[in-house]
């Protein structure tokens, strides 16, 4: 193949409508936005949600709770899982990423304290529970807090 030969795939390039250039164009005088109304206006149309003034579907139904906006979202390992690794490993979240323990490191990774840990373990994550601090250094390892 070279570099002349090369085409578009069959279909994909459309020439554009050629709109308002007279009546046999099969496209002009309104230019395809029929006759008058608010969508044939310059600049014309309604806004998404929007129900010709009937109160909106998003504001008749109730809201409930509160988002928090700076909540964070932890991806969560437990001892158990830990336990799985070998002796001596350095526990990260592209460690945990690349053993397939986690799929994503979201805002961080949060070592929960389920299970029990018979290995020693470096852990480096950004939070730790009590009782998962406890039980790693109880074991032998070491927690740090990134």
């Amino acid at each position: 193949m070279k570099l002349d030969e090369l085409r578009p795939a069959p279909g994909s390039k459309t020439t554009g409508r050629r709109i308002g250039r007279g009546v046999g164009s099969g496209l002009g005088k309104t230019s395809g936005k029929g006759h008058k109304g608010q969508k044939a206006r310059s600049g014309g149309g309604v806004r998404p949600g929007f129900e010709g003034g009937q109160m909106p579907l998003f504001r008749r139904i109730p809201k409930r709770g509160f988002n928090n906006i700076n909540s964070k979202d932890y991806a969560e390992v437990t001892l158990t899982m830990l336990d799985k690794l070998d002796n001596g490993t350095e526990v990260t979240a592209e460690s945990l990423k690349e053993m397939g323990l986690i799929k994503k490191a979201k805002d961080g990774v949060v070592v929960l304290g389920n299970g029990e840990l018979t290995k020693k373990l470096t852990v480096k994550v950004s939070r730790v529970t009590k009782t998962a601090e406890e039980k790693i250094v109880a074991a032998g390892g070491k927690v740090e807090v990134v």
